[in-house]
C-alpha cells in the first residue's frame, strides 16, 4: 500500500519538473500541469493569402505555457511560430486568420524524435500557431 502510494504521489511531481515525455507523437504545449496535445489544423492556400479556419483551439493561460515539445518526425527547417492575424469570415462563415510576421525561436534535439521548440521572446496573449509546410497546430494564450 505505502508504495503504491508513493508511486501516486511521485507521478504528478515528476510531470510538474517539466520531465513529462508524450507517449504518442504529436506537437505538445509543456505547462506546469504537463503536456497538453495541440490538435494540427489545416493551412489554406487562397487567392488573397495563405491562412487557417479557426476551429475551437486549445487555451491557455499566458503564466502556464513554457514551451513545446514536437515528438516525432517532423520537418522543423520549415517550423514558424506566428501570431494569427483576423482576416474576416469564410464564406461559410467561420473565423479566418492569416499568419503574421514569424517569432524567433530555438529548437533543442532531446532525443531521437524529441524536440523542444521555446520562443527567444516571450509570448503575450492572443492566437498563435506553428506551422510546418500545410499543417497548422494553432492555440491561443489568454
Amino acid at each position: 500500500m505505502c508504495i503504491l502510494l508513493i508511486f501516486m504521489i511521485s507521478v504528478p511531481l515528476y510531470a510538474k519538473d517539466g520531465k513529462s515525455n508524450p507517449k504518442e507523437p504529436g506537437v505538445y504545449v509543456e505547462t506546469d500541469k504537463g503536456i497538453k496535445r495541440l490538435l494540427p489544423n489545416i493551412v489554406f492556400n487562397g487567392q488573397e493569402s495563405v491562412h487557417i479556419e479557426s476551429n475551437n483551439p486549445a487555451r491557455f493561460l499566458l503564466k502556464d505555457v513554457k514551451y513545446f515539445v514536437f515528438f516525432g518526425k517532423y520537418g522543423l527547417d520549415a517550423l514558424t511560430i506566428n501570431p494569427m492575424v483576423f482576416m474576416g469570415p469564410s464564406p461559410l462563415g467561420k473565423l479566418r486568420f492569416a499568419f503574421g510576421i514569424p517569432i524567433d525561436f530555438e529548437i533543442k534535439q532531446i532525443g531521437t524524435d524529441l524536440h523542444t521548440v521555446k520562443p527567444k521572446g516571450l509570448l503575450g496573449r492572443g492566437y498563435y500557431s506553428l506551422l510546418i509546410n500545410d499543417t497548422a497546430w494553432d492555440f491561443i494564450i489568454d
